[in-house]
This record gives structure tokens, C-alpha cells and sequence, in this order.
């Protein structure tokens, strides 16, 4: 059992980050409570386990913090503090075994969140950590206590520090709904505007047969990349308004900062990767006789379906007698995307609290005593496993800061 302590901490947000920082600091002894608005905590850490639980990736360090991009400098301490490693040896603790897939991704050997989430919650309050569901914080009063709305009224919560563990703006119906933009603000504390991310895109429209046939088809086996980029292998899915899936998160950042730079993004489709241009122009020259371009394109490629269909969705007209040019559009189908789709069907948000505002604890400098974690921080990373990385890390390091503040600043 941990010692005991006299202080007493508040976390709002009952996802991974919140709950992380929850275990930190009931293990040293401190007193938490932990508020979330939902009737119950990690719900969108559940949604995220649906179709398999990718707790996090097994590729090198190196590899894994340059996931974050331009926020990988603000992330490397996180993740040296309670990375990749870490995490897994803490899921093991909890008596949940894990494997390692094709892909280098890591799951619960069961697949499911549930389990892990359950067994999580029985140590957290067996240290004593307090939960309260259907309660929403609504911001600070003049005494600095943080005003909080119960089913039994609205009340004032006073504690040695707080926690912010809000999330970001994407799955509202699961609580993070980016409300606390606005009560930060009031604090004068700045923030960069959510944005969606790893999200799917919008085409200006697609033709009524392709949508009729196609929309929810996926495109598989093929690559994509943005400007100069190397284009990358995967699927996507192609959907009534434009495009999404795997392959399109992976991207999504630099193509939702191409729309807002230019108003638009033009990505480029491989259709057959695992052809050269050279044979993919040498198979359109032989002569096809009495038979439709499509069975042409069929026998001597293997390209039918939903890949033929955007083909000829996309490739001027034209191109279809002209072998050479067809065979370019094949290896690099021009599509433009228009916008993101909203922010609410985003699986994660960009923007947030800028690691600027923030000391190397995650204290924010404008408000001490308050710290933040979690995905209201402003970073994104793709999915694989660095999503749910990077929130547990920070509700490590929060939960970590915390206790080093309280204890410089004493009883």
C-alpha cells in the first residue's frame, strides 16, 4: 500500500490520460478524484478497442517519436518517461497478456478493450482513486475552485492541483466535445484550433455511378502520396462524399494543411504498385482487338472493379487511346480533395494546448497548480498504437509533474 499523503489532487477527464495520471498519483500516497461528464469513464478508449485493441506499436524508438512530427521534440520526454516498453510491461501488470502483428502493432492477446479497462479501474479505486461520472466541470469561480455540475446541482471543488485530462474535439457523443476551449480562454491561456485528424477527405463530387456503385468499396493494394512525397502502401475505402481509411489517416495531416494553405490537395493513387510503368505500358500496346477497353484492362492487368471504376472516373477521356498516357494515370491518378470531413467524425483532433504554454512538467505557467494531458495537448500522430501511446505518456508525466509540485511546494 502506498503511503499516505495530505494532499489532494483533482483530475477532469476520465479517458487514458486522466486515468494514468489517477494511478501516479494514488500509488505515491495522494488523494484523487476524478470527475468526468459521461455516466461512464474511457468510453472512447472502448471505441477504439472496437475491431481489436492497438495499445501500441513495437517499432524502434527512433521510428516510433518521429510519428509526431513537428511535436516530436515536445513528445520525446513523454515517451522516454512511459513509452512503448513501458506501457506494455504496465498492461502485463494488469494481468492482460500482448502480441505483436504482421504489422509491428501491438494488441491485448483477446483484442478487446473491455477487459483491460475493467481490470485498470478494480487497481484504481483498491488505491483509493474516487470516480465521479455525470459530472461536468463548467470552469473556475472567483476563489479559484472549480465549479463542477452534478445530477445533485452544481457544487465547488477545491484541491492542491488539478489535472486537465479533457481530449480533443472529435466523438462529442463520447465526451470529448471541446468545451474547455472556450473556459481555458477565459483564464488566459492560448490554444491552436482543433482541427480533425486522422480523418477522410471530401471530393468536390463524385459521379452518380460511382457513387451508386461504389461508395463503401475498398481500394486495396494500392500506394498514395501528396506532392513529391514517397507514396505510401495500404487501403482506403471510397465513400459518398470522397475518400477515407487507413491509408488516408496516414496522411491526413499534410493534406488537411495543403486544403488550408490552398484550398485544395491533390494526392496521387497507384493503382497496380506491384507493376512498373514500363510493363503497365508495354501491357496497354498489345492489340485488343474487338474487345472493350475494360476487359483489356481486365485481361492484361488485372484491373477491374472499384480500381477501373476511379480510373475512369479521374483519367481525361482522351488517355483511354493513348496507351502511354493511360499507363502514367495508373501509376499516378491524379484526385483532388477539397476538404476535411468534420470534426466530429474524426477518430482524433490537431491542435489544443501548445507545449509552449506549458512547463516541462505540463504545468500550464499561466495558471500554476493546473496541468494538462492527454489529447486537449497539441500534438497528432497517426494511428498504430501512437495515439493511445502518447495519452498514456502524458498522464504519466502530468501525474509525475504533479507530484513534484506538490512536493516543492509543501504541505
Amino acid at each position: 500500500m502506498p503511503k499516505t499523503s495530505s494532499h489532494h489532487v483533482t483530475i477532469i477527464g476520465g479517458g487514458p490520460a486522466g486515468l494514468m495520471a489517477a494511478e501516479v498519483l494514488s500509488q505515491a500516497g495522494v488523494r484523487v478524484d476524478l470527475y468526468d461528464g459521461m455516466p461512464s469513464v474511457g468510453r472512447k478508449f472502448l471505441l477504439a478497442g472496437v475491431g481489436g485493441m492497438n495499445i501500441t506499436h513495437s517499432e524502434d524508438y527512433p521510428a516510433f517519436v518521429s510519428r509526431y512530427a513537428e511535436r516530436a521534440p515536445h513528445m520525446a520526454p513523454l515517451l522516454r518517461a512511459f513509452g512503448a516498453q513501458a506501457l506494455c510491461e504496465w498492461i502485463h501488470g494488469l494481468g492482460i497478456e500482448t502480441f505483436i502483428g504482421t504489422s509491428g502493432r501491438v494488441f491485448p492477446t483477446d483484442m478487446k478493450a473491455a477487459p483491460l479497462l475493467r481490470a485498470w479501474l478494480k487497481r484504481l479505486r483498491d488505491q483509493g482513486v474516487i470516480i465521479h461520472t455525470r459530472h461536468r466541470w463548467l470552469g473556475w469561480n472567483a476563489e479559484g475552485g472549480l465549479l463542477i455540475h452534478s445530477p445533485d446541482g452544481d457544487k465547488v471543488v477545491h484541491s492542491d492541483a488539478v489535472l486537465l485530462a479533457l481530449g480533443g474535439g472529435s466523438w462529442s457523443r463520447l465526451g470529448s466535445d471541446g468545451a474547455w476551449l472556450k473556459l481555458l480562454e477565459n483564464k488566459g491561456v492560448p490554444y491552436v484550433r482543433l482541427q480533425p485528424s486522422n480523418c477522410g477527405f471530401d471530393v468536390s463530387a463524385w459521379s452518380e455511378l460511382l457513387v451508386s456503385k461504389f461508395a463503401g468499396a475498398p481500394l486495396k493494394n494500392v500506394a498514395i502520396g501528396l506532392a513529391d512525397d514517397l507514396p505510401r502502401l495500404g487501403e482506403c475505402v471510397i465513400t459518398a462524399t470522397g475518400i477515407e481509411g487507413s491509408l488516408i489517416y496516414a496522411l491526413s495531416a499534410p493534406i488537411r494543411e495543403a486544403i488550408n494553405r490552398d484550398g485544395s490537395a491533390t494526392v496521387h493513387i497507384d493503382l497496380l504498385p506491384s507493376k512498373s510503368l514500363d510493363k503497365i505500358q508495354t501491357a496497354l500496346a498489345k492489340s485488343r482487338g474487338s474487345r472493350s477497353m475494360s476487359k483489356h484492362l481486365h485481361s492484361q492487368l488485372g484491373l477491374d472493379g472499384v480500381k477501373a471504376a476511379l480510373l475512369r472516373e479521374l483519367a481525361p477521356a482522351g488517355h483511354f487511346n493513348d496507351p502511354a498516357k493511360l499507363a502514367v494515370d495508373i501509376k499516378a491518378l491524379p484526385l483532388t480533395l477539397v476538404q476535411t470531413r468534420p470534426l466530429d467524425e474524426a477518430i482524433s483532433t490537431a491542435g489544443g494546448v501548445p507545449f509552449e504554454t506549458l512547463d516541462e512538467r505540463l504545468m500550464l505557467k499561466q495558471v500554476p497548480g493546473v496541468f494538462c494531458a492527454g489529447e486537449m495537448l497539441d500534438w497528432e500522430a497517426p494511428t498504430g498504437g501512437y495515439l493511445l501511446t502518447g495519452c498514456f505518456a502524458s498522464g504519466y508525466m502530468s501525474g509525475q509533474g504533479i507530484l513534484a509540485w506538490l512536493e516543492a511546494s509543501g504541505d
